[in-house]
């Protein structure tokens, strides 16, 4: 059986055609409501250890291009007044779950000698927004392609986990959807699987998850800056995410326009839909080189600290 299974990624491979269409008509599948975001990102998986995906080299750039028009598009299903709401509710959660992401990162990084940059992109990744971050923060660091690929292994293999594990706990927890959406926000580290994670569990979810998320990738600013002091490197640009303005701005024209607010829904469709698409090309992105490039402390670092800071979010959301 195993080695049928050799032969059958082995002919896939070699047919550069076949592996081409076959990645197409999976994409194209992930348009229809029928796929959803966790089904979406397993095809991306299966894909990128059997027949592998063909486009490897555009993935990253795609990846990144639609999920940013995907939150956009998703402010249009959301209410300025609900959204402030939203994020003053997550301000003080955000603030006191960084610094502690962070500050146990780093300890955790010493205590398992993992290279400090690469231990500090994970420690900024599970932080603040998962993949973004680690962009940002790279250049920042100087970081050279592997210990940025190591960073991004971990969180992404951890938001994977989390994209179906999160529901799962929220529902057994009975959580509410306020409180379920901001632990997704705090808790699982890209914006992806946040989304992803909170759509599946309902719409109030999905709105304080989304809210608190971006106001929450605003840290990146901040947290880019001192890091630049801290590795004593003058000279790297900062990546700023503008998108977040247009999100906020789809927000203002879904409250206040009413011409905006009647194709709102057709807009916000569109935008899952891309979601989806996003998390399917993110599954694509794994294949057994990336998984196993990570290594064992880096990925031990990402989920100690992952383990830590979605029981310590959880404990204060529920409790305090």
């Amino acid at each position: 059986m195993k080695t049928a299974i050799v032969n059958i990624q082995h002919l896939l491979r070699m047919n550069a055609v076949v592996q081409q269409v076959i990645f197409i008509l999976i994409l194209l599948l992930c348009l229809f409501p029928i796929i959803s975001a966790p089904v979406a990102l397993v095809l991306g998986l299966v894909i990128a250890n059997v027949s592998g995906h063909p486009f490897l080299h555009l993935n990253h750039k795609a990846t990144n291009i639609l999920l940013q028009v995907s939150v956009v598009g998703l402010g249009f299903g959301m209410n300025v007044n609900s959204a402030v709401a939203a994020g003053k509710e997550g301000f003080v959660f955000t603030i006191g779950s960084i610094i502690a992401t962070i500050t146990l990162g780093t300890l955790f990084g010493k205590w398992f000698k993992i290279q400090r940059k690469t231990s500090h992109l994970i420690s900024c990744g599970t932080a603040i927004c998962g993949g973004s971050a680690i962009a940002a923060i790279a250049p920042v660091i100087q970081s050279d392609e592997k210990q940025t690929s190591i960073a991004l292994g971990v969180i992404f293999i951890l938001n994977s986990i989390a994209l179906f594990a999160f529901p799962l706990i929220g529902h057994w927890l009975n959580m509410s959807q306020n409180d379920f959406g901001l632990w997704c926000a705090i808790a699982i580290h890209d914006t992806s699987s946040v989304v992803g994670a909170a759509n599946k569990y309902g719409t109030e979810a999905l709105q304080v998850a989304t809210t608190v998320k971006l106001a929450r990738a605003l840290w990146i600013i901040p947290v880019a800056l001192i890091t630049a002091v801290v590795f004593k490197n003058k000279t790297s640009k900062l990546k700023i995410p503008y998108f977040i303005g247009l999100f906020i701005l789809a927000m203002i024209c879904n409250t206040y326009f009413s011409p905006v607010a009647s194709v709102a829904p057709h807009l916000v469709s569109f935008a899952k839909t891309g979601l989806t698409v996003t998390l399917f090309l993110i599954g694509a992105g794994l294949n057994r080189s990336v998984l196993k490039s990570v290594g064992l402390m880096p990925l031990l670092q990402g989920v100690l600290l992952w383990v830590t800071i979605a029981i310590g979010s959880l404990v204060a959301i529920l409790y305090f």
